[in-house]
């Protein structure tokens, strides 16, 4: 029998170092989180190949094997917390995560309610839509019912790129959009660079990008002011990219090497100033 998203929600917190609830809240400083032992990490539960729950109920992704990479680094085990695009940041804020690595786009308007690290993948986000589907400018949009995750990157770029007036659906994540695109409740979704490999994953080749709206690089984050926290994300980071320890994983996830990540991204600062 095929296990259900609800089993597989359960099975996760037996998984070793994961777990769908903190036994405690999050630590206020990283001498605290190696007195407990464990970094409570914010991630993307329903995300492949970021984050997700696998069929043995344990959290999976490049966005987990970099957060357990992170927690080696402190010298703690690594607990998870997924999390739906909307809950990330209040999650982190208000102490329920430690950090996050959650597909975090560098953003701005982000930037002034969490702490950005230096970034440590890429991504972009585009329309996504049945080959059969014509979308040739922004403009076509404007005939389209199009479904994005709620208070995602696609739901910004999205709406700031479709004309007045067109029909956009919220779900609360990835997985709820792609099966709004199969199940015929919108004509095209606002995606990231998995989502035609996902979508024809179910119906071969059927549905390709339409529309690149923006290219975009994830951080992970901390609190606002968090020096300490911040300083060891970069050291992490910086220590991990110039070892190559980020290659194996970035390759087993998106068929790709490492690429060069940008030294600033304007308007989001890596350090607490």
């Amino acid at each position: 029998m095929t296990p259900t998203r609800r089993h597989l929600l359960a099975g996760a917190a037996l998984g070793l170092g994961t777990t769908l609830l903190p036994r405690a809240a999050a630590a206020n400083t990283v001498a605290e989180i190696r007195r407990r032992g464990r970094v409570i990490i914010g991630i993307q539960g329903d995300n492949p190949p970021f984050g997700f729950v696998n069929s043995q109920g344990v959290q999976d992704g490049y966005d987990a094997d970099v957060g357990r990479l992170f927690a080696a680094h402190l010298g703690v085990q690594a607990e998870f917390v997924p999390l739906a695009v909307a809950n990330r940041i209040p999650a982190l804020t208000t102490g329920r995560v430690d950090v996050l690595f959650a597909t975090m786009a560098m953003l701005p308007d982000r930037a002034k309610a969490v702490q950005y690290s230096r970034p440590y993948v890429s991504n972009y986000i585009t329309l996504v839509a049945p080959k059969t589907t014509v979308v040739k400018t922004n403009a076509d949009m404007g005939k389209l019912t199009i479904g994005v995750p709620r208070s995602s990157v696609q739901d910004t770029q999205v709406t700031n790129n479709a004309p007045a007036g067109t029909t956009i659906r919220r779900f609360d994540d990835d997985a709820a959009t792609i099966q709004a695109m199969l199940s015929g409740q919108v004509q095209a979704v606002g995606g990231n660079m998995f989502y035609v490999a996902r979508l024809n994953a179910v119906r071969p080749d059927t549905f390709e990008d339409k529309l690149e709206f923006t290219r975009l690089h994830n951080g992970a984050c901390s609190r606002l002011g968090d020096r300490e926290m911040n300083a060891e994300l970069n050291d992490f980071l910086g220590k991990a990219l110039a070892s190559g320890q980020l290659e194996a994983p970035y390759r087993k996830w998106f068929n790709m090497a490492v690429p060069n990540f940008p030294t600033s991204v304007e308007g989001v600062p890596f350090t607490v100033s």
